[in-house]
């Protein structure tokens, strides 16, 4: 009986070691949302506010006054929704990026062809705590202008980021618009060549400059990396790729002073379009690449330097997941080494666009769940993990014994393993 006892314990240990893989699926779910109505809604942006909710920009054409309106909405920390609001006129206007302001309030940017003297116009939209505009302002020409991405600047203005075909050179240049803190235009510089030029992302350094990610040549394009000073006049330029569809989507100075890029390539990797993920010196040399993807299409709209000097990602794949395309969340080491993946959807269509790791070491992520907003929470990764702890949450509790249990019978019943000698 004493054998038998040892026997059984250790079966129990050998099946403790077989479940430990679970940890490489990424830390477990906390809670999702998912806002919306009778119509199609979509979210481009997250971030976590200071109250410890978060904020969430996007587009609606269940609510507002046009056929697409912005759409702004604030939750509690437990995905709660506080207060949502929506801003626009009779034509389609649509909201990119948002950002919290030191005073409370918020700082959206987008696009709009209700309002401004273009066929679309680059949108800045300042709102207070509650989400009450303050202040519109629009930039644009007699042509086609789109804004994507914003950010409070240290002297209490804003940077922009987007494309214009009202001015410039080439079809479509990368346009940066520097604001004073009411919106008031104090600059802009436009960027590119003859062919379709454009950035999706700008962040100030910490040299107070800018940097600037997008692509170069629209048709056949290579991602682009561009870096300005204060003023916004370029100090340097690189581009990356094979001239064959690479863009990038998000780009965020590292700790090291260098720059980390995710965005997409179709002349590298597995697929007809994989994520692709650069990390650059200071001077936008690159240190490494990687492609991120399987047999489908797979994309990188947002990364973030979390606090353990990795990386998390997010956003697009239709190469795995459950249905035709999926959220895709990617969180590698510091040098870009796949550590996990996790995919978030049903059987229809799922996309993810923003990610930031937040306060308690989680994540927060957005996108879209079929044709409504999608806000998702996960826990935070798991440094310290204890031996027994089966669920990949930090802690033992009754779903690890829940675990073990089930796995020992599942032991128990396979003759191959030979629990019962």
């Amino acid at each position: 009986m004493k054998t038998k006892s040892i026997l059984i314990l250790a079966t129990i240990f050998e099946c403790l070691l077989i479940v430990q893989v679970v940890v490489a699926e990424g830390p477990p779910v906390e809670w999702e949302k998912t806002f919306g109505g009778s119509g199609s809604d979509y979210a481009g942006s997250v971030q976590q506010t200071t109250d410890g909710g978060y904020i969430i920009a996007g587009r609606t054409d269940s609510y507002g006054a046009g056929s697409w309106d912005v759409w702004l909405i604030k939750t509690d920390p437990n995905g709660i929704d506080i207060w949502n609001k929506t801003f626009g006129g009779s034509g389609n206007d649509y909201a990119d990026s948002v950002r919290q302001t030191t005073d409370g309030g918020y700082i959206i940017a987008g696009t709009t062809n209700s309002f401004g003297a273009g066929s679309y116009d680059v949108w800045l939209i300042k709102t207070d705590a509650d989400g009450n505009d303050i202040w519109k302002k629009t930039f644009g020409g007699s042509f086609g202008d789109e804004g994507y991405s914003v950010q409070q600047t240290i002297d209490g203005g804003y940077i922009v980021a987007g494309w214009t075909s009202s001015y410039g050179v080439g079809l479509t240049d990368a346009w940066l618009i520097k604001t004073d803190a009411d919106g008031n235009e104090i600059w802009n510089k436009t960027f590119g060549g003859s062919k379709s030029d454009q950035a999706y992302c700008v962040q100030q350094t910490t040299d107070g400059g800018y940097i600037i990610s997008g692509l170069i040549n629209f048709a056949l394009g290579n991602m682009w990396l561009i870096k300005t000073d204060a003023d916004g006049n370029k100090m340097w330029d690189k581009s990356f790729g094979g001239g064959s569809m690479e863009a990038g989507y998000s780009v965020q100075e590292t700790t090291d002073g260098g720059y980390i890029i995710a965005g997409r390539t179709d002349s590298y990797g597995s697929g007809p379009l994989d994520v692709w993920f650069i990390k650059t010196d200071a001077n936008g040399n690159d240190i490494w690449k990687k492609t991120f993807g399987g047999s489908g299409s797979d994309f990188a709209y947002s990364v973030q330097q979390t606090v353990d000097g990795g990386y998390i990602l997010a956003g697009s794949t239709n190469s795995y997941g459950a249905g035709s395309w999926d959220i895709w969340l990617i969180k590698t080491d510091t040098d870009g080494n796949k550590i996990w993946n996790k995919t978030f959807g049903g059987s229809s269509d799922e996309r993810g666009f923003s990610v930031q790791q937040t306060t308690d070491g989680g994540y927060i992520v957005t996108g879209n769940f079929i044709s409504d907003v999608y806000l998702i929470k996960l826990s935070a990764d798991c440094i310290d993990q204890p031996r027994s702890d089966l669920t990949g949450d930090c802690k033992v509790d009754f779903r690890d014994f829940a675990v073990m249990a089930s796995e020992w019978l599942i032991c128990g019943l396979d003759p191959s393993m030979q629990c019962w000698e």
